[in-house]
C-alpha cells in the first residue's frame, strides 16, 4: 500500500453541499442489452452442461428473473424455465399471466394458479407436475435452479441448498428421476468471477444511475430538512419520490431504534443529541447517512463528546481509502486487507463485507471478503458500505453508489449518454476538489452524495474533508 492513512487527516470544515442531480427521467434497458443478457445466461448454462435453468421469483426475490424477463411478478410468484436451446416458458399466476406479452425475451406463457394469492381461483385444476411437464421438464434432465442466493458455506454442499419453495423443487426432483439432477446454479447470475449480473454495460449503468442518484437526492433533502422537533414520518416523507419502488426498508429514525420491534418511521420527534439514521434505496443504488442531531460536540452527552475522534473520523478515513484504492484487476481480498489495515476489525468491529455489489437488489453479492480472489471488474456497481461499531456510540454512515469503468466503458458512456457523463464528471470534481479525496481513476460516482458526510446533522455546512497534507 503506497498511500498512508491517518484519521487525524479527516477534518471537519465548512463547505457547500453537493447539488442534487437526479434527472427525474429513467433510462430503460434496450433490446440489445436484453438480448446480450439472454445470451450470457445461455452460455453459462451450456458451460455447466444444464438442460434447463429454472429461475424463481417473488416480489422480494425477483432480480434474476427480472434480469431476463424485464419485470417482477409483483405480489405473486413466478418461474422462468429456460432451456439450453433457447426455448423459454413463463409460468405465472392469475394476475400476472397477462404479462407474458411484455416479456423481454421470447417465451410461451403457462398459467399456474399455484403462484396466485391465497383462496384465489385454482382453475384450471392441474397439478404442479403437469405444469412443469408442459414447460419441458422431463426424466433424466440436468436442471439448474436459481432463486436469489448462491450459498457459500464451507461445511455444506452448496449445490444442494435451495432458496426456492419445496413444492417446486420436490416436483422437479420427481420429474427428472434418478437419472437426472437438480442443483443450485444461482451463481450463473451473481456468483464468483462468473456471475453475469456482476458486470454492467453502458446502457445498464445509465439505467441504474437513475435510482442511485434519486436515493442520494432524497437523503440530501432529508438531512437538509432535519431540525429539532421534526418527526420521523416527516423525514421519511422526504425519502420517497416519483412513486418508485424501494429495494430496502426505508429508515428515518431518531433516538433509540427498533423499539417494540418497529422498523418504520413513527411520530417520534427529533430532540437535541439524538442519534439519527436515514436510508433509502431504489433499483440501482442506496444512500444512507447516520450521525447526531447536534450543532457540535458541545451538544453531545459527555460520554459521546469524542464521537469524531473515536468513530466518525476513522470511518471517513476508511471510506477515503476505499475510494482512492479500488481499481480494475484488484482482488477483493486486497480491499478487505486494506480496510482491516485502515479500520482494524478488532477495534471497530465491522463484520460484513466492506463494500458490495448492487443492481436491482440493494445487495447483489460481494467480491470483497477475507482472502477473496474474486477480481474487481469494469462494469461493477458498488455500495460503499462499511459498518463499524464502537461501544458507547451510535452509528456513522456515508454509504452511496459508485461504478467501476475502464477506458472502453468510459468512451461508450461519453458517446451514448453524454448528459450522464457530464454529471459523473461534475461529481468527480466535487469529490476531488471539495472533499479532498484523490478518487481512483476507475471510479465513476453514480450519485451526488458519494463521500459527503455531515456527522453533526444540525450543522448544514460542516462536513468531512480529507487532508492529505499538501
Amino acid at each position: 500500500m503506497e498511500k498512508q492513512y491517518d484519521s487525524k487527516n479527516a477534518q471537519l470544515i465548512e463547505m457547500d453541499a453537493p447539488a442534487p442531480d437526479c434527472t427525474g427521467t429513467p433510462i430503460l434497458l434496450d433490446d440489445t442489452t436484453m438480448q446480450q443478457r439472454r445470451e450470457k445466461v445461455l452460455d453459462e448454462m451450456r458451460h455447466d452442461g444444464l438442460d434447463a435453468l429454472l429461475v424463481y421469483a417473488d416480489v422480494e426475490h425477483g432480480g434474476n428473473f427480472e434480469y431476463l424477463v424485464g419485470f417482477i411478478p409483483r405480489f405473486e410468484e413466478a418461474l422462468l424455465v429456460l432451456h439450453a436451446n433457447g426455448d423459454a416458458f413463463l409460468v405465472l399466476g392469475n394476475e400476472n399471466y397477462n404479462k407474458v406479452q411484455y416479456s423481454r425475451i421470447p417465451a410461451k406463457g403457462i398459467h399456474c394458479p399455484h403462484f396466485s394469492l391465497p383462496n384465489q381461483p385454482m382453475e384450471p385444476h392441474r397439478t404442479m407436475s403437469s405444469i412443469l411437464q408442459e414447460a419441458g421438464i422431463k426424466d433424466a434432465m440436468k436442471i439448474g435452479m436459481a432463486g436469489w442466493k448462491h450459498f457459500t458455506s464451507r461445511v455444506e454442499d452448496n449445490r444442494t441448498l435451495f432458496d426456492v419453495p419445496s413444492f417446486i423443487v420436490d416436483t422437479v426432483r420427481e420429474l427428472v428421476g434418478k437419472e437426472g439432477s437438480i442443483t443450485n446454479h444461482t451463481d450463473i447470475f451473481i456468483g464468483g468471477d462468473r456471475g453475469v449480473r456482476r458486470v454492467n454495460n453502458a446502457n445498464e449503468m445509465a439505467h441504474y444511475e437513475f435510482g442511485a442518484s434519486l436515493a442520494a437526492d432524497c437523503v440530501l433533502r432529508a438531512i437538509d430538512k432535519l431540525e429539532i422537533g421534526i418527526s420521523e414520518m416527516e423525514l421519511g416523507n422526504e425519502l420517497h419520490a416519483y412513486g418508485q419502488k424501494n429495494n430496502v426498508v426505508t429508515i428515518a429514525s431518531t433516538g433509540k431504534r427498533f423499539e417494540n420491534g418497529n422498523l418504520y418511521p413513527t411520530s417520534k420527534k427529533v430532540t437535541l443529541g439524538d442519534a439519527i439514521s436515514l436510508t433509502v434505496g431504489y433499483k440501482g443504488g442506496l444512500s444512507s447517512r447516520a450521525g447526531y442531531a447536534v450543532m457540535n460536540s458541545e451538544d453531545l452527552p459527555e460520554s459521546k463528546k469524542h464521537y469524531i475522534e473515536d468513530l466518525a473520523a476513522p470511518y471517513y478515513t476508511a471510506i477515503t481509502a476505499w475510494l482512492e484504492n479500488i481499481q480494475i484487476g484488484m482482488p477483493g481480498g486486497a480491499m478487505y486487507k486494506l480496510m482491516n489495515h485502515v479500520l482494524p476489525q478488532e477495534a471497530y468491529h465491522w463484520g460484513l463485507c466492506p463494500g458490495h455489489l448492487t443492481a436491482d437488489e440493494e445487495w447483489l453479492a460481494s467480491p470483497i471478503y477475507k482472502d477473496s480472489e474474486e477480481v474487481i471488474k469494469s462494469g461493477m456497481i458498488f455500495q460503499t458500505d462499511i459498518i463499524p461499531r464502537v461501544a458507547g456510540y451510535d452509528g456513522v454512515s456515508a454509504e452511496s453508489t459508485i461504478a467501476i469503468a475502464d477506458d472502453v466503458l468510459k468512451q461508450e458512456l461519453r458517446d451514448h449518454y453524454p448528459a450522464l457523463w457530464e454529471r459523473m464528471m461534475k461529481r468527480k470534481a466535487y469529490i476531488k476538489e471539495t472533499l479532498g479525496i484523490q478518487l481512483s481513476e476507475d471510479v465513476l460516482p453514480l450519485c451526488s452524495m458519494v463521500a459527503y458526510l455531515r456527522p453533526y446533522l444540525l450543522n448544514k455546512k460542516l462536513a468531512f474533508y480529507y487532508n492529505h497534507g499538501r
